[in-house]
């Protein structure tokens, strides 16, 4: 499987979230959530009605950094599960990327967002 370099994990700071636009050809964008050591990264699209989840750029957490927020309806997804928890697409969940971090890069799928 070919990868591509989403970013360095140096660049998502603990606590934060960060979006990347789509790859060539592609649509939908990724984002990364970063809660200590671990990293998950999304589709950014949220499962209720394909919008992307962000507000503003890189706006992707509720005000205390619990959760993923789709910025259209309020809804709330688990970070480390991508699980609805509240909102109308309850009990859906967003698309999980395969990810690899090898020499402090965070590797995708090159198809990620297609």
């Amino acid at each position: 499987m070919s990868l591509r370099a989403l970013c360095r994990l140096d660049d998502l700071p603990d606590g934060t979230a960060r979006g990347f636009g789509p790859p060539t050809g592609g649509f939908t964008g990724l984002f990364a959530v970063r809660r200590g050591d671990e990293v998950r990264v999304y589709v950014n699209s949220c499962p209720h009605i394909g919008v992307p989840l962000d507000w503003a750029p890189d706006r992707f957490l509720t005000n205390d950094g619990s959760r993923i927020i789709c910025a259209t309806h309020g809804a709330e997804f688990e970070i480390g599960t991508g699980l609805c928890v509240r909102g109308p697409c309850l009990g859906d969940r967003l698309d999980a990327v395969m990810i690899d971090i090898k020499d402090g890069v965070i590797l995708v799928p090159e198809d990620a967002g297609l």
